[in-house]
């Protein structure tokens, strides 16, 4: 029987907290699961520096997208270069995803939806009407909108709205 795989999965690496942030991402999103964890060998930790039998890796599915978690040591960190969108239907879900991902941040000074969790993995957290809002083809509109988001932190549909329409 052939498993079916996602021809791309993000590949996230952590220095020793996979397992912690997969779960905390998975209590986050709906249909959202841990779908498989593998742990360090004796050769794979003798190559890594590892411990033996510490998780390695964790497979998991957030809202029907799958994802990978590496503890690979402090090797590498997250920066804003790669980050995770979420888009939201309304001005309730982008409250709550952004609480919900700045739940124990250091950072919590996100810039136009923008946000770091306390892994350091850039989040942006935005509405789905914004795109339309960013291309109505009304330019006087756009510019207003663009003002209006480049001044927020979390952000504010019903501003944008505002902004829209003048």
């Amino acid at each position: 029987m052939s498993t079916r795989f996602q021809r791309i999965t993000p590949f996230l690496w952590f220095d020793h907290q996979a397992e912690e942030a997969a779960q905390f991402y998975v209590s986050i999103f709906p249909n959202s699961r841990i779908l498989m964890t593998t742990r360090y060998t004796a050769a794979s930790a003798a190559a890594s520096g590892c411990a033996e039998g510490s998780v390695m890796t964790v497979d998991f599915e957030l809202d029907g997208q799958n994802l990978t978690a590496l503890n690979g040591g402090p090797v590498f960190r997250f920066n804003e270069a790669v980050s995770l969108v979420v888009h939201c239907h309304s001005q309730q879900e982008i409250d709550q995803y952004w609480d919900a991902l700045l739940a124990g941040a250091a950072d919590k000074d996100g810039q136009c939806g923008w946000l770091k969790d306390r892994y350091g993995l850039s989040w942006q957290v935005v509405p789905e009407e914004m795109m339309q809002l960013l291309t109505s083809g009304d330019a006087a509109s756009m510019a207003r909108v663009h003002a209006a988001i480049m001044r927020m932190k979390k952000l504010d549909l019903a501003e944008m709205r505002r902004a829209a329409a003048g």
